[in-house]
């Protein structure tokens, strides 16, 4: 029997088998739920109850008839004319009842809704949980995002207008949806949104699956929990009222084995890294019917597939007014504020002017955790909180309600935070107004290697050099901290002493003389390297390092380019030639911090971050299938007619 097709029976009968073979000793009830915090969260229930409709279990049918499961909240006191709708349409478990806790979820957000004159809707995606279909990543959001809205506005308690909100898997879809401008759609609230960013300009990320043409190992390990190909279902019939009761019961969240990422990513071959975990079989590797785009792990950057499914490219319309939030250590921060700025030109007049940014000093999704001492990794950000409740209602009063708030009129077009004075600034254009390209280029003696080595960043170019290393993928550089996300127990997000990695003979380290005055760099930072190698095809890795006074090197962003693809995604791939030197410029990188007196720049140059970007076996072949890699010795050229260098957007200082 498929596991897709069972009935509620049949799950039951399948619970009572398995309990059967429990020892006597283990059935014993399960620990009591913490009391103070049930009593929080039925206390929220009673209150919802009295202040809203509550509309629970709402199999809302899509266009193609796969239904999907929605909870609704209309508050009970509301306008002749209705009220707006703030939706969250989400991957991951919306059970509104805590299974483990025997008590209600969470419901402030909902009740700050209600209590605000919204409306409040959750919605799975098709293929989770109690939504019907199977899930292909990104493959149906678009129409089912539209169908959605479509719904919500018919409903006599809406007045037509609908908000997204969400982060990460939460706020992907919504760019997409919007492209299709659906009549109702009045504002987005995209957080952490780069799983949604396919290709922008330069950028093929294609929903954080590239950087540089490498592969972003965080959807594998994002992929296990979320392949939701093999799963118990309910009878189509059951009603409401049956569901919402069930759903006391079953929540359908997978109870996986926890899995040590930190060492099951290193499996070779890399198409059969889910299956070694005996994880659920899907979009990622297998030939299935979900799989109708093609296997991800064979696709390249600039496949047909990525281009039928919901991710969201610079050639698809767009003109909503979004509130754009990202953050310095996500995953994804160069292409969030790509397309930002793409959102700008794309749009209309009116709505060009209705695009905003905020970029906080946190990791993915985590910008209300935020405090008066924000440590983000090691390094302390200072006071890095920010009133986002004021800022979410604001935009939603201003373009769902159509209230003058006043809020367009204080709201900078982007608001950042910059490290290193840890304080948050405002400005109409990024880079900020004031900010010039300075370039510095690296030099050494040819011995550049290690952070005891010769390698230095200085004004002009030297006389040419080079410095070599050796690049072996079953020993490759291991990622510590860094712009990540979403990678279980093999990366922590945020910034980190980098010494430990730099003693290491094949990074190289150029780091410039202690600065004497305070430097500002916020905006893009690009490198050019002029490199050779003696494999077929290899990567280069950069990583921009602020060095402080006690030598303490603090990772500010990072990037990689495989080499097969340094002349263009959209071109054929291309094999290195021993003894030829490339031209290659990676990045560009993103920042806002200040360099204080004293410290200084630092870039590491490697072939290898391990595992936030997956390994280049360097033999030119399709690097998924192999299991065997060859060793490279790698080169980076500097001075003379192969200037390599490092391009910061540097603000001037203000007098």
């Amino acid at each position: 029997m498929s596991l897709t097709t069972l009935t509620a029976r049949a799950v039951a009968m399948l619970l009572y088998g398995a309990a059967l073979l429990v020892p006597s000793a283990a059935w014993a009830q399960p620990a009591a739920p913490n009391a103070q915090l049930v009593a929080t969260r039925e206390a929220q229930e009673r209150e919802l109850q009295t202040l809203a409709e509550v509309h629970r279990s709402v199999m809302m049918p899509m266009s193609d008839g796969t239904r999907l499961m929605t909870d609704v909240y209309v508050p009970k006191q509301r306008p002749t004319g209705g009220v707006p709708l703030i939706l969250s349409k989400t991957p991951y478990n919306m059970n509104w009842w805590d299974v483990r806790n025997g008590a209600p979820r969470d419901l402030g957000a909902i009740l700050t809704a209600i209590k605000r004159g919204y409306a409040y809707a959750l919605q799975n995606e098709r293929g989770h949980f109690f939504s019907e279909g199977e899930y292909d990543i990104l493959g149906p959001p678009i129409t089912d995002g539209r169908d959605a809205i479509d719904w919500f506005t018919r409903q006599p308690w809406s007045n037509g207008k609908v908000g997204l909100v969400g982060c990460s898997s939460t706020a992907e879809y919504q760019m997409a949806v919007a492209s299709t401008k659906p009549k109702g759609l009045g504002a987005l609230i995209p957080q952490g949104y780069g799983a949604g960013v396919g290709r922008i300009g330069n950028w093929y990320e294609q929903g954080n699956w590239y950087r540089g043409g490498a592969v972003q190992m965080l959807f594998i390990t994002w992929l296990y929990g979320e392949q939701n190909t093999q799963r118990p279902m309910f009878p189509a019939n059951l009603s409401a009222t049956d569901l919402t009761r069930l759903r006391k019961s079953f929540d359908l969240a997978q109870q996986q084995p926890r899995i040590d990422w930190a060492k099951a990513l290193w499996h070779l071959p890399m198409k059969d890294l889910l299956k070694a975990v005996d994880g659920p079989r899907g979009i990622y590797a297998d030939t299935m019917p979900v799989a109708t785009q093609g296997a991800m792990i064979y696709r390249t950057p600039n496949d047909p597939a990525w281009y039928k499914g919901g991710l969201y490219h610079d050639d698809m319309p767009f003109d909503t007014p979004a509130l754009w939030l990202m953050s310095w250590y996500d995953v994804s921060v160069g292409p969030n504020i790509a397309l930002w700025q793409h959102a700008m030109k794309a749009a209309s007049p009116e709505v060009a002017k209705q695009q905003y940014a905020v970029i906080a000093p946190v990791a993915h999704c985590a910008y209300t955790r935020a405090t008066a001492n924000t440590v983000v990794g090691e390094r302390s950000m200072g006071d890095a909180r920010l009133d986002y409740n004021a800022l979410t209602y604001g935009w939603f009063d201003t373009f769902l309600k159509g209230q003058q708030t006043g809020l367009l009129d204080t709201l900078p077009r982007i608001r950042y935070f910059t490290m290193g004075t840890n304080q948050w600034q405002a400005s109409d254009t990024w880079p900020p107004r004031g900010a010039s390209p300075v370039t510095w280029y690296l030099t050494s003696n040819g011995t550049a290697n290690t952070m005891n080595g010769s390698g230095m960043l200085v004004a002009k170019a030297r006389k040419a050099q080079k410095d070599t290393f050796t690049y072996d993928p079953m020993k490759p550089v291991e990622s510590y901290g860094g712009n990540v996300c979403c990678t279980g127990t093999a990366i922590q997000a945020g910034s980190f002493d980098q010494r430990v990695r730099e003693t290491r003979p094949d990074m190289l380290v150029y780091t410039s003389d202690p600065l004497k005055e305070p430097m500002e760099v916020s905006g893009p930072v690009s490198v050019t390297l002029y490199v050779s190698s003696d494999a077929k095809d290899t990567d280069f890795t950069v990583k921009l390092i602020d060095v402080d006074i006690e030598g303490r090197a603090w990772n500010l962003d990072e990037t990689i380019q495989r080499m097969r693809y340094h002349t263009g995604y959209d071109k054929p791939q291309t094999r290195m030639t021993p003894g030829t030197v490339y031209k290659v410029t990676l990045g560009p990188l993103n920042t806002s911090n200040v360099f204080k007196a004293g410290h200084r720049v630092r870039i590491e140059v490697s072939s290898s971050n391990f595992p936030r970007f997956d390994r280049n076996l360097n033999t030119g072949g399709d690097n998924v299938t192999e299991t065997q890699g060859v060793v490279a010795h790698n080169a980076v050229h500097h001075g003379g007619r192969t200037p390599s260098s490092i391009t910061l957007s540097v603000v001037k200082a203000k007098r």
